[in-house]
């Protein structure tokens, strides 16, 4: 059997119970090197087979979990973050599914959440909006034209950006294009490590105090009024709105 595990997004007491009790009983581990963690092999047990992806290619992968499969071991396959949200796991899954070889996904903490939990902030504010967009400026990776992030950006919801810090200019300049307005922007590298920093700004300025700070990779970019703005207070909690379990007053 394979596992394929979300790690969280860096601290590694964000993985969740049963992502560690699994990886706590795993024959083989594979993890995401240049990603995930080191602290979270100290969780394995003694003779772990530890293989670090950072330098393997798909095939490589593949090979570890079939052998892994013949000698009737249990694999880890370690993935930062939730897996399935960038993880390239699907490629993963589908190699597994023509060798017969069965699998199971245990979600992990994301780092667009991690990084809203960072600056303590809320994606989805009433009557701001109830909508989240996870996306990527393109890179060597493309995205489909209809989703490009100017594109994105003109529907004016809350957004955070994988992958994207690296082009900062590139994405302002999209962003600017979309939203047609200033709006608060926050970046948040390494959210949950030990060094994390977090830079608050708009997009008129975001860009500069980014470059400033030297952030290149591994970080979250997040859009939209929901960092800085008012806000309605939820009906759930109103004391008149009547709700199943509760009678509002009038």
């Amino acid at each position: 059997m394979v596992y394929f595990i979300g790690a969280g997004p860096g601290d590694v007491d964000l993985i969740t119970v049963k992502g560690r009790e699994t990886l706590k009983n795993a024959d083989v581990v594979i993890y995401a090197g240049s990603l995930v963690s080191p602290e979270h092999l100290k969780f394995c047990k003694e003779g772990v087979e530890i293989h670090n992806s950072a330098s393997m290619t798909l095939d490589d992968v593949i090979k570890v979990m079939k052998k892994a499969e013949l000698e009737g071991k249990n694999v880890v396959r370690l993935h930062t973050g939730d897996p399935s949200i960038y993880g390239a796991i699907k490629e993963q899954m589908d190699e597994l599914s023509k060798l017969s070889i069965e699998y199971k996904v245990i979600p992990g903490v994301s780092s667009f959440t991690a990084a809203a939990a960072s600056i303590n902030r809320e994606f989805t504010l009433p009557n701001v909006t109830q909508t989240v967009i996870l996306t990527r400026v393109e890179g060597r990776t493309p995205v489909p034209e209809n989703e490009d992030l100017e594109n994105l950006a003109s529907i004016g919801c809350s957004m955070a950006l994988f992958l994207s810090v690296g082009m900062i200019d590139k994405v302002v300049a999209k962003l600017r294009r979309g939203y047609k307005r200033n709006v608060p922007v926050a970046v948040i590298e390494r959210a949950t490590w030990g060094d994390e920093r977090s830079i608050l700004g708009t997009l008129d300025d975001i860009s500069e105090k980014v470059k400033e700070a030297g952030i290149k990779k591994c970080a979250q970019i997040l859009v939209g009024d929901f960092i800085d703005t008012e806000y309605d207070k939820s009906l759930l909690y109103d004391p008149t709105f009547t709700h199943e379990y509760r009678k509002g007053i009038e």
